[in-house]
């Protein structure tokens, strides 16, 4: 498959699959995306409304991709001193030399960036890993439908190739999975806001809302865990 590293609108890097017109990250400013989506209406949404201080927060991200939503986290991690425990899932990872082409550790404006980027993407599949301090990531590679954890996490970032390029991981079974691997008031953000994702979310037993999007979409969706009644 033809893959090209290209530059969106803010001036940060993604990959671009040519012949499915589809993109890791938005055209419209790939950083603005993932600090809009997974740190904006997830991450900060999280833990200035739902918790309390100084608890680890656990994130799980379906689609780990270039590594550009594990660097934002870490980031928010140092700025508002929390302490994240991150996985990132993903079938197909990048190569070496496509990270070697992204920018991101240069969109940061601190020291250390470009190295804590590529300190990302040395760390071993399937292995934790104390990145800073206070920001532990465990890669995984398997398939999202393999995902079996319970009642562990208090965020997924849904991170998927879209609906039209990969219908089958935006189904009411992939919510269902993700349903129980939140925790009670856990939520899941993901840049989509196509109404048969939100069907499928609503089906899986999520509560769910749209909210203003980020740079070139209108809206996106947060569903949130709500089992107790």
């Amino acid at each position: 498959m033809n893959r090209q590293i290209i530059t969106t609108a803010d001036g940060s890097k993604t990959i671009q699959l040519v012949d499915l017109n589809e993109q890791y990250h938005s055209i419209h400013g790939a950083l603005q995306e993932s600090q809009h989506v997974y740190i904006k209406q997830g991450l900060q949404y999280f833990y200035k409304n739902k918790q309390e201080k100084n608890i680890p927060i656990s994130i799980l991200e379906i689609g780990f991709g270039s590594g550009l939503n594990v660097m934002t986290t870490l980031v928010e991690s140092k700025n508002a001193k929390l302490q994240i425990n991150y996985v990132g899932v993903e079938a197909y990872p990048i190569s070496k030399e496509e990270i070697l082409e992204l920018n991101y550790g240069m969109q940061f404006d601190f020291e250390n960036a470009k190295q804590l980027f590529q300190d990302i993407h040395s760390c071993k599949w399937g292995k934790a890993h104390k990145v800073t301090p206070n920001f532990i990531l465990e890669k995984q590679q398997k398939d999202f439908s393999e995902i079996i954890t319970k009642n562990t996490f208090n965020i997924i970032y849904f991170d998927a190739f879209g609906p039209r390029v990969q219908p089958e991981l935006w189904t009411e079974a992939i919510f269902e999975k993700m349903f129980d691997a939140l925790k009670e008031e856990g939520i899941l953000v993901t840049y989509s806001a196509k109404g048969s994702v939100r069907r499928a979310m609503q089906s899986a037993g999520f509560i769910v809302e749209r909210i203003p999007g980020p740079p070139g979409k209108r809206e996106m969706l947060r569903a949130t865990k709500h089992s107790v009644n």
